[in-house]
């Protein structure tokens, strides 16, 4: 039997480049679930300090990060030297997505591992059309 993903939600408290209303709904989603996830204040400040959790985030189960462009996400930890599988992680980018959706995804036991391996062009960036699918 398979373990239920691990929930990553950030707050981007110092970018502040997620639209304030998405992330205060899909936080609040998360909470009235009565799921466990972990709840960070920001990514890119944990990845500048190389925060420990990164790593230990990782070793786990598979992984969903509700964050922002899971080409960002994976270089914030890859900076932090802590790689995420690329095969048990879904990024959920919390810059396009309705927070109706982005809370369906992360509460969904369902894991669609969407981080891009090798390098990452612009012509890898979501369209309005796949982001609002």
């Amino acid at each position: 039997m398979s373990q239920s993903p691990q929930i990553l939600y950030c707050h981007c408290q110092y970018a502040q480049i997620v639209p304030k209303e998405v992330k205060d709904a899909v936080l609040r989603k998360l909470c009235e679930s009565g799921v466990p996830f972990e709840a960070v204040a920001d990514l890119c400040e944990m990845s500048a300090r190389r925060d420990p959790a990164l790593q230990r985030l990782t070793q786990g189960n598979a992984i969903k990060v509700a964050a922002c462009y899971p080409r960002a996400v994976k270089w914030l930890f890859a900076a932090a030297n802590a790689p995420l599988p690329l095969d048990k992680t879904e990024v959920v980018n919390l810059r396009v997505e309705t927070a109706e959706n982005a809370a369906a995804s992360l509460l969904s036991l369902e894991l669609k591992p969407n981080v891009p391996t090798g390098k990452v062009t612009a012509s890898d960036a979501p369209s309005a059309e796949t982001a609002n699918a």
